[in-house]
């Protein structure tokens, strides 16, 4: 296996840069559709049938089954949207340094579909019959919350009796086994211009009152397992006007479920009022990723994998991430899920983002052998319970 990995290297080089090599931010959907058509025609080429979830401004959501699948117990879940803007690509696009690959999402998370890619071409290339037990999800709005693919990612869940995130994984390799959860809100502030020089009494400062907001947002964080932050402030009309508008983005982060809504509940209550007079406020917003909490079928699944692991003499570790992915949904469902099997690297979502290529084919390998002894495993508790 690991002569195959290292023999198809070149081959996964060139496609990783071709999806690399093509802006696809989370609204741009001509670029993001692009890396879907893409991945669409390499799975296809191996008996994979894409089932395309049409959305209107955002890159369509994809569903690859086997033709010959029936009743798939796996799900694979893997994002094609980046956070970079148009053009970034002509500014950086993908390079080799060594064993370092380089490039807009070339990390997060686009050398995952490529590993995976390989990942299921090898175990066809040996006759092991697991592709009839995966299904994948390839969706495109993950980096802004997966507002659209949610709904088909859980309904696709619930039909499975084990996920795995194909988010990157760090330097470390070490996969992930919880999230905190998060929400994001918006908050604008109307006021009243005036000048202030002539006649500031005159004048409702937005600024002045989003200040106090702010103040007033950032005390929760002084809560357990609560994090605020106002991460985006913008406002006023000019240095000598009294600020007519003011607004500002909210991320909010926590541990559990109970936290969220205290968190999120609280936000509300401050944002619900003005003490600044003549100024009104507006919030919109909410909790987007529930909390992720680490349960003991999901510890039995990582047991499985460290088994798994340990088979290639690797000491598999595992973290628990403040940031959310699409693992979120499904753990908190009562899923059994792993993150992070993707490749090494890091710096995601930076200009000097990189994924290590040599770990292409050990978490490659992993891939591989995590899906085989579940496949092996099923069909002998099927067996077993046909006698």
């Amino acid at each position: 296996m690991q002569d195959y990995f290292e023999k198809e290297k070149e081959n996964m080089l060139h496609l990783l840069e071709r999806i690399v090599n093509i802006d696809s931010g989370s609204y741009q959907k001509a670029g993001v559709d692009k890396v879907g058509d893409i991945l669409i025609n390499e799975f296809s080429q191996l008996g994979f049938i894409a089932d395309v979830h049409e959305i209107p401004d955002k890159g369509n959501n994809i569903v690859l089954k086997h033709e010959e699948a029936t009743n798939p117990s796996i799900l694979l879940i893997g994002h094609i949207d980046t956070v970079f803007p148009a053009g970034t690509v002509a500014k950086r696009p993908f390079t080799v340094e060594g064993d370092f690959a380089k490039g807009p999402g070339v990390f997060d998370m686009k050398a995952s579909h490529v590993m995976t890619l390989y990942a299921l071409k090898y175990l066809i290339s040996q006759n092991n019959d697991v592709y009839k037990n995966v299904l994948i999800i390839i969706n495109t709005d993950e980096e802004i919350g997966s507002i659209s693919s949610r709904e088909l990612i859980e309904a696709t869940a619930e039909k499975v009796q084990y996920v795995f995130i194909m988010e990157p994984a760090d330097l470390a390799g070490n996969v992930v086994t919880g999230r905190k959860g998060g929400g994001k809100f918006f908050v604008k502030i109307y006021g009243k211009s005036a000048h202030s020089g002539v006649a500031p009494e005159k004048g409702a400062s937005a600024i002045q009152e989003l200040a106090l907001k702010i103040v007033a947002l950032h005390e929760l964080t002084k809560k357990e397992g609560i994090h605020v932050n106002v991460g985006l402030v913008s406002g006023g009309q000019s240095v000598n006007t009294i600020a007519p508008f003011a607004e500002a983005g909210i991320d909010l982060r926590f541990e559990t479920q109970e936290q969220g809504e205290f968190a999120q509940a609280k936000i509300l209550e401050i944002c619900s009022f003005t003490e600044t007079p003549n100024t009104h406020i507006e919030i919109s917003g909410g909790i987007t990723r529930p909390a992720w909490k680490t349960d003991e079928r999901q510890n039995e699944l990582l047991s499985f994998m460290r088994d798994a692991a340990s088979e290639w003499n690797i000491d598999l570790g595992s973290t628990y991430s403040g940031g959310g992915s699409d693992g979120n949904f499904t753990g908190n469902m009562g899923i059994p899920t792993i993150d992070g099997l993707g490749p090494r690297g890091g710096n995601a979502h930076q200009d000097d983002e990189f994924m290590v290529i040599s770990s292409l084919n050990e978490r490659g390998q992993l891939l591989v052998k995590v899906l085989d002894k579940i496949n092996k495993r099923n069909k002998a508790e099927s067996l077993l319970n046909s006698k």
